[in-house]
Formats: C-alpha cells, sequence, structure tokens
C-alpha cells in the first residue's frame, strides 16, 4: 500500500476543529468544541461520557442529519455535506414500520440504495442475506409486533448493513434491552463487523460494552462546551470472547482507566447534580 491510500485509510472518518451550537430560547447553547478525531477504515470506534456531553449529536454530524456551526468532517476524503448511503444509522429505537413484515423493513432500505441500477431478484437477494446474517431467516414475514426487542434490534441492524454502508454509525443500539439480550447482542455485532470488515463508530454508556468491542475509545468531557478528554487504544486481539477477557489483565486495565476517567476526573458534575 503507498504511503497516500495508507494515510488515507487512516483518516477514513476526518473530523476537524468541529464545534457545534444550538439556539435556544435562552440563548446560544455550545454543546461541542474543539472535536478533532480520526477514524480509521474498519476501526471499531466507541463514544463514552456521562449524560449531555454531546455523544449522540457528534454522532449525528458524522451520520449528517446535522452540520456543524464550526470546522469540517470528512468520509473517504470528501466533506459530509448531509445524509448519505455510505453512512448507515442504527438508532436505540427500532425505528421500525410497525406494519410492514421483517423483510419488507430491510428491503426498503435496500431498494432506495441499490433500485436503480438492480432488479428485483438481485434487490430480494440483498434482503435475504442481510436477515441471514443477523439470524434472523426464521422471521422474515412476521412484523414488529410479533417479535422481541432483540429480534426488532437486529432487524434494525440487518436493514443498516444491507445498504453495504462504508461506516455503520450506531446510537446505543442495545440501550434498551435486557442485559442477557444485550449481551448476545454484542457477541452477534463482533461476528458481523469481524465478517464485514466495517467501520463503526458506536454511542454507549456502557463501559465493558465499549472495551468488549471497540479498537479505540473516545471519552469525552462533561457538557456543556463538551470536547474529547482523552482517546484509549484498545489493543485486546480478536476474535473476542467476553467469558476469557472477563479476568485478562489488560481487560481489567482499560476498564479501569475508563472507569477512572468517567467518575474519578469527570464525576464531580454528575455528584454535585
Amino acid at each position: 500500500m503507498n504511503a497516500t491510500l495508507d494515510l488515507q485509510n487512516r483518516k477514513f472518518i476526518d473530523i476537524q476543529n468541529v464545534e457545534q451550537t444550538f439556539k435556544t430560547a435562552k440563548g446560544p447553547f455550545q454543546a461541542l468544541r474543539d472535536i478533532n478525531l480520526t477514524v480509521a477504515k474498519g476501526e471499531f470506534v466507541a463514544l463514552i461520557g456521562h449524560s449531555g456531553c454531546g455523544k449522540s449529536t457528534l454522532l449525528s454530524l458524522i451520520a449528517g442529519l446535522t452540520m456543524p456551526t464550526q470546522g469540517t468532517l470528512l468520509c473517504a476524503n470528501k466533506e459530509i455535506g448531509g445524509p448519505g448511503p455510505e453512512r448507515a444509522v442504527v438508532f436505540q429505537n427500532h425505528s421500525l414500520l410497525p406494519w410492514l413484515t421483517c423483510y419488507e423493513n430491510v428491503y426498503l432500505g435496500v431498494e432506495r440504495v441499490f433500485g436503480p441500477t438492480e432488479n428485483k431478484a438481485q434487490l430480494k437477494a440483498r434482503t435475504e442475506a442481510a436477515l441471514a446474517l443477523v439470524g434472523l431467516t426464521p422471521a422474515t414475514h412476521k412484523r414488529p409486533g410479533e417479535i422481541s426487542g432483540g429480534m426488532k434490534q437486529r432487524v434494525g441492524i440487518a436493514r443498516a448493513l444491507a445498504m453495504e454502508p462504508k461506516v455503520l454509525l450506531m446510537d446505543e443500539p442495545f440501550g434498551a434491552l435486557d442485559a442477557l439480550t444485550r449481551a448476545r447482542l454484542q457477541d452477534e455485532l463482533l461476528a458481523i463487523v469481524q465478517k464485514t470488515q466495517s467501520t463503526v463508530v458506536m454511542v454507549t454508556h456502557d463501559v465493558d460494552e465499549a472495551v468488549l468491542l471497540s479498537d479505540k475509545i473516545v471519552m469525552m468531557t462533561n457538557g456543556p462546551s463538551a470536547t474529547i478528554g482523552e482517546v484509549l487504544s484498545v489493543e485486546l486481539a480478536r476474535p473476542r470472547n467476553r467469558v476469557e477477557l472477563a479476568e485478562d489483565p489488560a481487560y481489567v486495565h482499560y476498564r479501569k482507566a475508563v472507569i477512572d476517567f468517567l467518575y474519578t476526573r469527570q464525576g464531580h458534575v454528575e455528584k454535585a447534580a
């Protein structure tokens, strides 16, 4: 790989001097300031911090759902000027259309992206492959009201992956699930990312989730005017096994480092609330 291409891959997402200020009835509210971050191609990055630290705001900026007050965001060396099929978003709320089946919910996204260039047989194959990837082939013809919360979230992930995005953006995708379902979907996500080599940016409040899944943990300072306080590289071999990692000294070290940042160095705001 030549040096220029290697640099582009290491800066697959490039966030430069970004600030986000919102207009409110009480005047300007600065949510984010001085955000500088790069995400490499194929890297899994977790954004973590206390409530109100701008994690979801930063994710929305990368998705192109909002535009920064200042600064520039690039994806694959192109400026992010709005939403695009190369960046798929999975929200905490699965956002499925309740009157459509699992298949139809995924097909809707596939048709939007690939409909102009592919025939119905190709679109059908893409949809079925995405449902199979998340283990939902048996639920193909069921509607959201007929399946569990964890299965609904898998449909949302399938819909995002079916679009073959360059970047998968996830906003606390497992936050509303019970502990066992959450653990199972985390393991499934690890396997999917390993297979697809996707670039992922995920918002989470869960320290163990961040360490288990990530290559890099971006720790945000408390808001308002939040910024990146520290970036922790997680050098744990893949594939990862949560049971084996539980007593791994390196895993314990990374977990302690995140907890120290959140609850020792940034915890004063929570205590004062």
